[in-house]
C-alpha cells in the first residue's frame, strides 16, 4: 500500500460516520508543516496569514507554537473580530475603505492597541480621519513596499500590482506624512514578494519554464534585498521606533529570513499545503487540508460522478485553479465538463472500484478559500476525528 493509499484508508475510517461533502485537516501534517516553516524562518517569528487558514481554532493552535507570533489579516472587519476574540497583534495586510470599521477602531482603546492598518497613500489617511466619528484613539499604521521587479527602465514588471511605493524615497515621503499627522503612529513596514513566494519553480513537465522562473526569482531576491534594506533605513530615519518589518510568504521563507532588514516572516498557505504549493524546489510540505465529495452516479465503465466540486481558486483562470482529485490516485476530470457546480464526472480506472456513497478526496488549489465552502473542519489524528471546529463561515462570517 502506498503512503497516499494509507492516508485514504485513514481518512475514510476517520470520517465513516460523516456524510460528504465534508472537509478535514490532518493535524499531524498541519503540525509538521508548521514545524518546517519555523525551521526555514531560522529564528525569526512567523506572522500567520489568516486568509490561508480561516479557522479560529487552527489559528489558536499554530500561535501556541514557538516561532509563531501575530496575525496578518485580510479585512478590517475580520481584524476587529479577531481582536475582540482575544487575538493580539493583528496586522491588516490590505488597505480598507470600511468607514464603520475605522470608526469602531478609533473609538476603542483595546482595538486601537491591537490592530495595525495598511496604508500606501495619503488619501487613505484622509479616509480614516473622515471616518473617526469622534473617536480619538491613535491608529497604528504600516506602510507597504512594492516588491515587484522592474526591468528595462520599468517597461517590464514582474510581480503583483499592490503598493505604489516602489522606491525608498517614496516610502520615506509617506512616512513623513504619517509622522506629521495627529492621530497616527507609524509602527511597521511590509513587503510581499508574491512573484517569489507564490510562484512555483519546479513545474511538472516544463523544465525550460521552471529554469526561467528560478533565474527570475534569483534576480528578484537580489534586487529586493538591496532595495528593501534601503527602504527600511529611509523609513527608520523618519520613524526610529519602527516595531517590525514584515516580508516573505510560504515559498520564500528562508530567503526572506536571511535579509537583515526583515524582522518577521508572513506565512499561512504552508500550513495546509494546497496543490499550488507542490511545485517548489525550496521546500516540500504535507497536504493537510482536504475535502471529500460523495460518489452519486456510475455512468459507465471508468467513470463516476461526485456531488459538487466546482470550487475554483482565485487568480488568473486556468486549470491550475481547480481542485485536484487526490484519493484514490488516478482519477481525472472529464475535459468536456471539468469541475461542476452541482456534479463532477471523474474518469480513470479507479472509478470502477468506487461504490455509490464512497468518498473521493480532493485538494484545493489554494489554502483558506476551501473554508468558504464548508461550515466546519473535522480535525483528524491517526484514523480518528478528535474535534470538529467551525470555519469563519461556520461562525457566520464571510469577510470577502
Amino acid at each position: 500500500m502506498t503512503a497516499r493509499a494509507a492516508d485514504r484508508a485513514r481518512y475514510d475510517r476517520a470520517t465513516a460516520a460523516y456524510d460528504a461533502p465534508l472537509a478535514l485537516v490532518d493535524l499531524a501534517a498541519f503540525d509538521a508543516n508548521a514545524a518546517d516553516l519555523v525551521r526555514r524562518a531560522n529564528g525569526k517569528p512567523i506572522r500567520v496569514a489568516s486568509k490561508s487558514v480561516r479557522c479560529r481554532a487552527l489559528l489558536e493552535r499554530v500561535l501556541a507554537r514557538d516561532g509563531f507570533q501575530g496575525i496578518m489579516s485580510f479585512t478590517l472587519a475580520e481584524s476587529l473580530w479577531l481582536a475582540r476574540s482575544g487575538f493580539e497583534d493583528v496586522l491588516l495586510a490590505y488597505p480598507s475603505a470600511d468607514r464603520a470599521g475605522y470608526a469602531e477602531l478609533a473609538a476603542d482603546p483595546k482595538l486601537a492597541a491591537t490592530v495595525t492598518v495598511m496604508v500606501d497613500d495619503v488619501a487613505q489617511l484622509d479616509l480614516i480621519d473622515a471616518s473617526r466619528a469622534g473617536g480619538r484613539e491613535v491608529v497604528r499604521v504600516c506602510l507597504e513596499l512594492d516588491t515587484s521587479l522592474r526591468l528595462l527602465g520599468g517597461r517590464i514588471r514582474v510581480g503583483a500590482r499592490r503598493s505604489p511605493l516602489h522606491s525608498p524615497a517614496r516610502l520615506a515621503e509617506l512616512a513623513r506624512s504619517v509622522a506629521r499627522r495627529p492621530g497616527f503612529e507609524l509602527v511597521g513596514l511590509m513587503g510581499y514578494e508574491g512573484h517569489v513566494a507564490g510562484v512555483g519553480d519546479a513545474l511538472a513537465g516544463r523544465p525550460v519554464r521552471s529554469r526561467a522562473i528560478r533565474v527570475m526569482q534569483a534576480a528578484a531576491r537580489r534586487e529586493l534585498a538591496e532595495r528593501r534594506g534601503a527602504a527600511v533605513r529611509a523609513v527608520r530615519a523618519v520613524a526610529p521606533g519602527l516595531e517590525f518589518v514584515n516580508g516573505g510568504g510560504t515559498g520564500s521563507v528562508q530567503h526572506t529570513a536571511a535579509e537583515d532588514a526583515v524582522t518577521e516572516i508572513a506565512a499561512g498557505s504552508g500550513l495546509y499545503v494546497p496543490r499550488l504549493f507542490d511545485n517548489y524546489t525550496s521546500f516540500t510540505g504535507r497536504p493537510a487540508a482536504l475535502f471529500a465529495l460523495p460518489v452519486v452516479r456510475r455512468p459507465g465503465v471508468g467513470a463516476v460522478t461526485v456531488l459538487g466540486g466546482g470550487y475554483p481558486a482565485s487568480g488568473a483562470a486556468g486549470p491550475d485553479r481547480l481542485p485536484v482529485p487526490y484519493l484514490p490516485e488516478g482519477l481525472r476530470y472529464d475535459p468536456q465538463e471539468g469541475a461542476g457546480e452541482v456534479q463532477t464526472p471523474l474518469l480513470g480506472s479507479p472509478a470502477d472500484d468506487l461504490l455509490i456513497g464512497d468518498k473521493v478526496w480532493f485538494r484545493h488549489a489554494k489554502a483558506g478559500e476551501l473554508c468558504e465552502r464548508f461550515d466546519v473542519l473535522h480535525l483528524v489524528e491517526g484514523d480518528t476525528v478528535t474535534a470538529t471546529v467551525p470555519t469563519y463561515r461556520g461562525e457566520g462570517h464571510t469577510f470577502l
